[in-house]
């Protein structure tokens, strides 16, 4: 199983990323070993989307990096007050 995430960093941005093992990944970023979120965190994970395959995984982070994929992350995953996953800890 893979997941795509995304992450509420401490100055307001939404991180997304994917990743096969989501409590691992988590965890380095709460670590700050992620160059990119290291100066931001505490980030809380807002939700994340399981996927069957890797290429399926990488495909919607690219698509939720574009233009359109950030107002549908934003509209659906993050400020919808939708429930999200089970949390990480």
């Amino acid at each position: 199983m893979w997941y795509v995430y995304f992450l509420q960093l401490r100055n307001g941005d939404v991180y997304v990323g994917s990743t096969n093992d989501l409590k691992r990944r988590f965890a380095s970023h709460q670590a700050g070993q992620v160059l990119s979120t290291r100066a931001h965190v505490p980030a809380g994970l807002k939700s994340y989307v399981a996927v069957e395959t890797e290429e399926h995984a990488r495909e919607l982070e690219r698509y939720f990096k574009s233009g359109s994929g950030k107002a549908v992350a934003l509209r659906r995953f993050i400020r919808s007050g939708a429930p999200t996953s089970t949390p990480v800890s």
